[in-house]
């Protein structure tokens, strides 16, 4: 029997497809595919493009058709912005407090990225997904021991401009040597109590998509992923 989905799971398939970039700006969603993809009718087909539309993910054009929207780069600038304001208060603030256990949590999740970045050489093995997923996992570890879950959430939730500008950097796993560097600096900070290097290491890191692709990003390469009206 056929898996009947509803529109919520539709829903987080293409919003997955988005941010992963596996669905790329520009690119034309076509409401006849989706229905024959996920055999249902267009009724709620329309109302998951509607929903992807409201989070800024698309474009619904008449006569056209659903396109996939750039990125903003600016928008993306900002929110990282954000993060390093939010970040550096909650880590401030777990260097004064954090128990031994705490620590010991940080070091096992920067233990799970060293063993995810182990394929990072045969890309046949690297999981792009593990890898984000234990990266954050060391972010999360003091927003939980900070009691700041709300804020955690609301600054990784999938976002158009944010979440899929972090893709294009580690496209290929070229920064996880970059990456690994940072958290074992974070490590470095957390063991030694170095509260004056939180914010700049932050930066350094959370502005690391910024700085490794550089001029990159006004490259011909890269103009179709950025909404570049200057």
């Amino acid at each position: 029997m056929e898996h009947t989905y509803t529109a919520d799971e539709i829903y987080q398939i293409l919003e997955t497809e988005l941010v992963s970039l596996a669905l790329k700006p520009g690119d034309v969603i076509s409401e006849n595919s989706l229905c024959q993809r996920f055999h249902v009718s267009r009724t709620p087909i329309r109302s998951v493009l509607q929903r992807l539309e409201h989070n800024g993910f698309v474009n619904i054009i008449p006569h056209k058709g659903t396109v996939v929207t750039p990125i903003d780069l600016d928008i993306a600038n900002q929110m990282i912005y954000e993060r390093v304001a939010v970040e550096t208060m909650v880590l401030q603030d777990f260097l004064k407090s954090c128990s031994p256990t705490d620590i010991a949590r940080v070091h096992y999740c920067y233990e799970q990225m060293l063993d995810a970045a182990q394929a990072a050489d045969d890309l046949s093995r690297f999981d792009i997904n593990e890898f984000l997923a234990v990266d954050l996992k060391m972010h999360e570890a003091w927003f939980t021991a900070m009691d700041k879950n709300y804020l955690w959430e609301r600054i990784t939730a999938p976002h158009s401009d944010y979440s899929r500008f972090i893709r294009l950097d580690i496209v290929g796993a070229k920064n996880v040597p970059d990456v690994l560097f940072d958290h074992r600096q974070m490590l470095d900070i957390i063991d030694h109590k170095k509260t004056d290097q939180i914010e700049p290491v932050l930066r350094r890191h959370l502005y690391g998509g910024v700085r490794r692709l550089g001029a990159g990003l006004f490259s011909e390469e890269y103009a179709v992923y950025f909404n570049q009206t200057e």
